[in-house]
């Protein structure tokens, strides 16, 4: 029997998780990635593998899933990774009931649990103590450095599944069953575009029909800290329950919302919500805002940035606060509530999108549910 053979357009984390639930199930597979290395959102984010922020039901079960596919990886190539969790403050009593809510609507489905200020000072020494009412903690929540893990997963598939890459190849045409860059030209028996928002380029109809925007997001990097001081779980502020559709289980957010929208306008209208991770190397990775539409213009804004850093030090300290890196990235984000967006333009070509964000938390989880059930 032939072996089945696909091809697939892009080279970040929906690529890559594409690649992995083909030929995991025996196809020949082929990636070609327009840049020597990738270099979009898949790298551009926290790195962050975030089950705490997925409502309960198919989201949750996908990004489960999703962690134990990125452990089992990592755990076989030798990639860094930290398993701490995740810790959300509350430093006012409408955001210590939301997440009391929270417990109580999902621990049957999660490994979490609220934290007196005493038992959180026992995990993490970067809180800050002054004011700290108590936290929600969660078990789940796995950090990558997004940086190096992308290119390491992509040599662990090209290792143990003999998944070929082709770099420095932009496909610029797909005309089933074949893809082509220039006068360059490749067939397979399926093709997958997987490129993000690139994806307009190629078939622009599908997209302009689509329900579907652009978000752009801003963060930064701290220094390392001295003497590879330790933050301990991943550490959120109160925004970060209004921003993750998980915590509407709780019937105290609209309320929470209300207030932030008073007191926090700023931070309502450019989509910040204030997180923190801490990498291998003891960087801290902070962020992110949100801005929403299908052109943004290319440059860091100054203010969202000290928006985020006024906010973080509600919540934070740590032993150097010295800022060393700025960015931004772009993704798909739906715009109908969507967790992702699957279609097929044409026969036998499938466009995989719309992560909104989630993709480090999600793809690995949602490519293998998706080929298991078509």
């Amino acid at each position: 029997m032939k072996q089945k053979s696909a091809i697939i357009i892009g080279a970040g984390i929906v690529g890559l998780a594409t690649a992995r639930a083909l030929a995991s199930r025996g196809y020949q597979v082929t990636v070609f990635e327009r840049s020597e290395e990738p270099v979009g959102a898949s790298i551009r984010n926290f790195g962050m593998i975030w089950p705490i922020g997925q409502p309960s039901g198919v989201q949750l079960d996908q990004a489960m899933l999703s962690r134990s596919i990125w452990k089992e990886i990592c755990t076989e190539a030798g990639i860094w990774h930290s398993e701490k969790g995740s810790l959300h403050l509350a430093y006012h009593p409408d955001e210590l009931m939301v997440m009391e809510e929270f417990t109580e609507a999902e621990s049957k489905h999660r490994n979490c649990r609220l934290l007196t200020p005493e038992q959180i000072v026992n995990i993490t020494g970067a809180a800050q103590q002054q004011g700290l009412l108590g936290g929600l903690w969660s078990g789940s929540e796995m950090i990558v450095e997004a940086r190096t893990a992308i290119k390491a997963v992509a040599g662990y598939l090209a290792e143990k599944f003999k998944v070929e890459f082709h770099y420095n190849t932009a496909i610029s045409a797909v005309n089933h069953p074949y893809v082509s860059s220039g006068k360059r030209s490749w067939q397979a028996d399926e093709i997958f575009i997987c490129s993000g928002v690139d994806f307009e380029t190629l078939y622009p109809e599908t997209f302009l029909k689509a329900s579907i925007t652009k978000c752009k997001i801003q963060m930064m990097r701290l220094a390392a800290q001295p003497d590879k001081w330790e933050i301990g779980p991943s550490l959120c502020g109160g925004l970060s329950m209004i921003h993750y559709s998980s915590f509407k289980t709780s019937s105290s957010l609209p309320g929470l919302k209300e207030r932030y929208q008073k007191e926090y306008p700023a931070y309502i209208k450019w989509g910040i919500h204030v997180m923190v991770s801490q990498n291998g190397n003891s960087e801290l990775t902070i962020g992110d805002s949100h801005e929403y539409g299908l052109t943004h213009d290319p440059f860091d804004k100054v203010f969202i940035n000290k928006l985020i850093l006024d906010y973080l030090k509600t919540f934070a300290t740590f032993k150097d606060d010295t800022l060393i890196q700025s960015w931004n990235g772009t993704y798909a984000k739906m715009t109908n509530g969507d967790s992702s967006f699957i279609t097929t333009p044409e026969s036998g070509v499938t466009v995989i999108n719309g992560m909104g964000g989630a993709g480090m938390t999600l793809s690995f989880g949602m490519t293998e549910r998706y080929f298991e059930t078509r």
